[in-house]
């Protein structure tokens, strides 16, 4: 049978759990409409959810429509429980978005819409509670088409003359269609809706069961049957608990098929599958086997994690939404909070949007939630489950920390027969996108299982920021260098070198506090927009007017957390109930008052021993302590900047000045590559049967040009350091560094059109904030500006280790570094002394070559003369001298 997972999403009193019923009865899998105001709800299963007529938990039911097996999946509605809407979303085929067609597009729906764009879940809308008076399906069209997207069509009635002219004009391929042959067939129209080019729209109420059929007729028609590969996937996306206390483990199948007793494995762990239940509503069926395209439960599994992914299917990304206050959970008289903890820990499983923090130094678990009416349903949960009357002590909010600008993090551990050494860059990254991690090193010079070690320890901790302590985000650690000892380390080394460069790189970096905002909607009589706006302003909020009908006005825009708190109320208060307050949470910004929460803090980072800032050395045979501001100079890797050498500035560019070339000779380059690359491989290793150096890649000068003949030849060149190692461009530099650039490229231009092989110029513009990659042609040569963060070095070992095998390569640099990595990849080497020598001996042969034309060539008086002529000329100019 065909499987589609469709889940149900909307703004809280949209009437979702009440079109999921309707779906349920319509399709026959339930005999009974329950509703949300009689407590009887199919999916409202929950005690809690019955008495506070909302969903809290997302439940799923299956149906059947035609020779399709639907699995429906309900989500809360209310955004205190968004995260528990968000995780469903990573198994979804399809959504629909249901719109109170009284109320229209709401705060959260918003919310909604981008949740599911950024997933890239296919979507179709229905807008509800159409019976009600007042409802208008015209301005309800143009409203979804102004906020949403002009894609979004109404499918009610596909009959009506403009409904194929507004699909035409939502995609090229439905345009050309219509133009060439008048119609649009349904197979492009399921393309386009997969694609979300195209958005169905369905009108109705779904209490008086009114175009419900419509829209399940629809997504049978209208949605594209997903196909799964054999090898077994899964994606988990929930963990829940059973009546006698199951741990049950939620996940849709993604490729072929699971068993009982099977066993399932994240690398880490692995168990067996006792039990798989189809679940729909409260009520289960146990089945021995399920295949791709379902969405079961398990038991059996201990320490499977929500978001994994198991067999070919990949973990899924953190959630977008995360909790933005904290409260402290007050026990009764007598409750160990260190044996209250793990139980708490079994509702933080079940329920992402809580995150239990133990605080040690105060000896109290504290909660982090998305909103107050999670603290009451948390309340009703301990006391169900384990019988326990908590309370909460007054709450703050969630901040968290990133950074301004570029900066290089060290950290070193070496103690007594340990060591490790870790360079990562820290890069501010976009608001929302979290904290990401990658890899710029070569195995060459820290081994692959150390890197892997490394970026493990990079996402296994929550890592403080040195201003509050609160978390960081928005930013990128590249791991950049390294160093392991061959005897003296282990993995526990990598971990305190880890932990301590993350901390360096912050204490060395312009810190950013952030703290939540909120994205409102506000309704309210048009003679109070004045009083609001003076909140909003004192709130340090920021709002518009976006329209006025009849005597109501609408205020969009954002406000702090912290200053919104409990402001419904006064909304209510002020306008004697007419008001309407609608808040989503929109992300982190900058803090409004940083100087204030930072000194309240008192935090202090020196003395936070469980997140030292500085690292530990070794002398003498014991290790000393040395503060983060002096680590780099006792490093003993090189820094990623170069930081040694004096930087020169001029213009947008920053530069090193070097005082002397710094070449190494190829001889001592394969002493160095022996001694590392090669040096286990014994007597009989490859590297003795190679040519050195000076035999096989260094070439000498006048021999440049005689590269292989299948391959072009290709010139990359460094081109500041270049400008700094040869004298007459260097003293161009005091005066004007643009003039010292530009004598190089006229240099280089002229021999690229005597050598005839390929010239590209790396400039370093790694420390220009901002700067993207640049490339741009200069006569016959091309240039290279390489982006923020990323050297001339970094840019041309990349580009040599991607085009060896097409280009003969040679690389001209001066530094010494980057020799041995250039020679490692196989690439001819030439010193900025070499290249200046190998330019001049070609305008020298050319020279040559063109006074041999000259002479070949040149005609002379005196031989065209006869001789009688001649004899006549010589005794004329010997009277003259007489």
């Amino acid at each position: 049978m065909k499987k589609l997972v469709i889940g149900i999403c909307a703004h809280v009193d949209a009437g979702k759990t009440t079109l999921s019923e309707s779906l349920l009865y319509l399709s026959g899998a339930i005999r009974k409409m329950g509703r949300v105001d009689n407590k009887d709800a199919h999916l409202d299963n929950f005690e809690l959810e019955r008495a506070r007529g909302i969903t809290i938990f997302s439940k799923q039911a299956m149906l059947e429509v035609g020779d399709v097996q639907i699995t429906l999946v309900d989500t809360p509605g209310h955004v205190d429980f968004s995260l528990e809407m968000e995780r469903t979303l990573q198994v979804l085929d399809y959504a629909i978005l249901v719109i109170n067609g009284a109320d229209g597009i709401q705060g959260h729906t918003k919310t909604l819409w981008r949740l599911l764009a950024i997933y890239q879940i296919p979507v179709f809308l229905f807008i509800n509670k159409m019976d009600q008076v007042g409802t208008d399906k015209e301005k309800i069209m143009n409203e979804l088409k102004q906020q949403f997207s002009d894609g979004c069509i109404e499918f009610g009635q596909t009959e009506a003359d403009d409904f194929y002219d507004q699909l035409a004009m939502s995609d090229e391929i439905l345009l050309e269609s219509y133009v060439d042959r008048g119609q649009i067939e349904i197979p492009q129209i399921i393309e386009a809706v997969r694609k979300r080019k195209v958005y169905p729209c369905f009108f109705g109420s779904a209490l008086k069961l009114e175009g419900v059929e419509g829209l399940m007729q629809g997504m049978v028609n209208y949605a594209h049957i997903p196909s799964y590969p054999e090898a077994f996937g899964a994606k988990l996306f929930k963990i829940g608990r059973d009546e006698q206390g199951n741990r049950l483990t939620y996940m849709k199948i993604t490729g072929g098929r699971l068993k009982v007793r099977d066993s399932l494995s994240n690398g880490v762990w692995e168990e067996k599958v006792n039990q798989i239940r189809i679940y729909s509503g409260k009520k289960f069926e146990a089945v021995n086997e399920v295949e791709a395209g379902s969405v079961c439960a398990v038991t059996g599994l201990t320490q499977t994690k929500p978001g994994e992914g198991l067999g070919i299917e990949a973990a899924s990304h953190a959630p977008l939404l995360e909790p933005v206050l904290a409260y402290q959970i007050l026990l009764p008289e007598g409750c160990d909070p260190r044996v209250m903890l793990p139980k708490l820990r079994q509702l933080e499983e079940e329920d992402p949007g809580l995150h239990m923090v133990w605080d040690e130094q105060l000896s109290e678990i504290q909660v982090q939630i998305m909103g107050e009416v999670q603290l009451e349903i948390l309340q009703s949960l301990i006391q169900s489950r384990f019988g326990i009357e908590v309370s909460f002590g007054s709450g703050r909010i969630v901040y968290k920390e990133t950074i301004g600008g570029v900066v290089e993090g060290v950290g070193h551990f070496e103690p007594l027969r340990h060591y490790a050494e870790v360079h990562l860059l820290m890069e501010p990254g976009e608001r929302g996108s979290g904290l990401q991690f990658g890899v710029e090193c070569s195995e060459d010079v820290l081994g692959k299982s150390w890197q892997r070690l490394i970026l493990s320890h990079l996402e296994e901790k929550v890592h403080k920021g040195v201003l509050t302590g609160a978390p960081i985000t928005d930013m990128k650690i590249t791991l950049v260098s390294g160093r392991a000892h061959t005897k003296h380390t282990d993995g526990g080394d990598f971990r305190e070198a880890t932990y301590r460069a993350v901390r360096q790189g912050l204490k060395s970096a312009e810190s950013i506090l952030l703290e939540p905002y909120y994205s409102f909607h506000l309704e309210l009589p048009e003679k109070m927009v004045g009083r609001a706006m003076t909140d909003l302003e004192k709130m340090h909020g920021t709002c518009q007017i976006t329209h006025i009908e009849g005597n109501i006005a609408v205020l969009t825009g954002s406000a702090p957390v912290l200053t919104m708190r409990n402001y419904h109320k006064e909304v209510m208060a002020y306008t004697k109930g007419l008001g309407r307050l609608f808040c989503s949470l929109k992300g982190y910004e900058p803090c409004h008052n940083p100087e204030e929460v930072i000194e309240k803090a008192g935090y202090d980072s020196e003395r936070d021993v469980d997140n030292p800032t500085g690292s530990v050395f070794c002398a003498h045979g014991s290790g000393f302590l040395v503060p983060w501001d002096e680590v780099k100079d006792y490093m003993h890797v090189e820094s990623y900047f170069q930081k040694e050498h004096e930087l020169f500035e001029e213009g947008p560019y920053v530069q090193a000045s070097y005082s002397e070339e710094r070449w190494i000779d190829p001889e001592e380059i394969d002493r160095i590559l022996n001694q590392t690359y090669y040096a286990n491989q014994g007597k009989k290793s490859v590297w003795q049967k190679r040519k050195t150096a000076a035999e096989s890649y260094y070439r000498p000068t006048a021999d440049l040009h005689k590269f292989k003949e299948l391959k072009e030849d290709y010139l990359l060149v460094d081109g500041y350091n270049i400008i700094f190692a040869w004298p007459e461009l260097k003293e161009l530099v005091k005066d004007n560094m643009d003039g010292a650039r530009m004598r190089l490229l006229d240099t280089l231009s002229n021999y690229q059109g005597i050598r005839k092989c390929r010239i590209m110029v790396v400039f370093d513009a790694y420390r220009v904030q901002g700067h993207p990659e640049e490339v741009v042609d200069y006569d016959t040569i091309r240039i290279v500006y390489t982006k923020e963060a990323q050297t001339a070095d970094q840019y041309i070992e990349r580009f040599a280790y991607d085009h060896q095998k097409k280009f003969n390569i040679a690389v001209a640099t001066s530094d010494g570094l980057q020799q041995i990595i250039i020679r490692g990849a196989g690439c001819a080497l030439l010193s900025a002394k070499d290249l200046k020598e190998e330019i001049e001996m070609a305008n020298e042969s050319v020279r040559q070559a063109y006074q041999a034309k000259q002479t070949e060539t040149r005609n002379y008086l005196k031989d065209a003369l006869s001789a009688k002529t001649e004899q006549q000329i010589k005794e004329l100019l010997k009277e003259e001298k007489e």
